[in-house]
């Protein structure tokens, strides 16, 4: 990403940003997932030291990143055939960014 940004590359920068995000939803474990940490006995849901109510983030396996990079791809290629058909070519261009996720995959 640093290599993008100094080359003031907007598109792959965008597409890196979107990756990370992505990733970084995909390994979110659910809402209901029990935080680490006891707590105190003198207010019920309290935690005691600094960290403790950090959640256990989920690892995602190979296949499962690869899985996801793709279809971040997939998924702007999409927009944009869509964009195209609804005549709105400036927009689809602003979706270059799936040939730069694709080109991760290589």
């Amino acid at each position: 990403m640093t290599e993008a940004m100094k080359a003031r590359d907007q598109v792959a920068v965008s597409a890196l940003r979107s990756i990370l995000g992505a990733l970084a939803n995909a390994e979110a474990v659910g809402v209901g997932t029990p935080v680490r940490g006891g707590g105190s006995s003198d207010v019920a849901g309290t935690t005691l030291s600094v960290g403790c109510t950090a959640a256990a983030r989920r690892r995602l396996a190979g296949q499962e990143t690869t899985d996801l990079v793709l279809s971040e791809a997939v998924e702007r290629e999409g927009m944009a055939r869509g964009y195209v058909a609804a005549g709105q070519q400036a927009r689809a261009e602003r979706l270059r960014e799936a040939a730069v996720i694709r080109s991760f995959l290589a």
